[in-house]
């Protein structure tokens, strides 16, 4: 491993605790390993990473990313969501192919869902011209897709502008459609994430909030 995932992955051990570990495993039903280090030590190592390493390049954290990724571990993949969500603002269109590579192997809503909403939607919504239509394309397309990861991935993207009142809600709706009709079952993942979406719009837009889902 490089330095900064040996960092990671040491400060990681010294927060984990075996009880917690056997609890997220119980929880998660996962065959990834778990150190048992918290959400909020799996944050502050990162964050303590920032400022051991506060020159870090784009590429250098996007590489990082990548190897904490690969280690098979819930907490060090989490750890690279984390790195990926304090360097979406450096993130561009060229990133989701990346990204889509994790959601796939992720197959967990706790990593599955916040590379969605922060790192997925913020990344999508700063684009404009032919990036932004290249990002919604490629969107659109992960809704149609037989992995139900991506198509919840999809869904969950443009929570953030709907819940403030903006964002496209036809292209939700659309999206939504794609993904219930979409084959090889797991719907209840969808559901939930339309579910979750109306819920956040609900305050602010509850006209938008009652619109009919097709199947849901």
């Amino acid at each position: 491993m490089s330095e900064d995932a040996d960092f990671v992955a040491a400060a990681l051990e010294r927060e984990g605790a075996w009880y917690r570990a056997e609890a997220e495993r119980e929880r998660l039903r996962s065959d990834l390993g778990f150190v048992g280090a918290s959400v909020g030590a799996v944050r502050g190592t990162v964050r303590d990473l920032g400022r051991r390493r506060p020159g870090m390049t784009r590429d250098e954290a996007v590489a990082l990313v990548s190897e904490l990724w690969r280690s098979r571990v819930y907490e060090m993949r989490f750890a690279a969501v984390v790195l990926l969500q304090e360097h979406v603002t450096r993130l561009d269109n060229g990133d989701l192919t990346r990204i889509e590579g994790f959601v796939r192997d992720a197959r967990l809503r706790d990593l599955v869902d916040p590379l969605a909403l922060d790192v997925v939607g913020p990344l999508v919504e700063r684009l404009s011209g032919a990036g932004r239509a290249r990002a919604d394309a490629a969107l659109d397309r992960w809704a149609g897709e037989q992995d139900v990861w991506l198509r919840r991935a999809a869904l969950l993207a443009p929570s953030r502008p709907l819940r403030a009142g903006g964002g496209d809600w036809d292209g939700f709706l659309r999206r939504a459609r794609t993904a219930q009709a979409a084959p090889r079952g797991g719907h209840d993942v969808v559901r939930e994430a339309v579910d979750r979406v109306r819920d956040l719009v609900r305050a602010t837009r509850p006209d938008l909030a009652a619109d009919a889902v097709p199947g849901v």
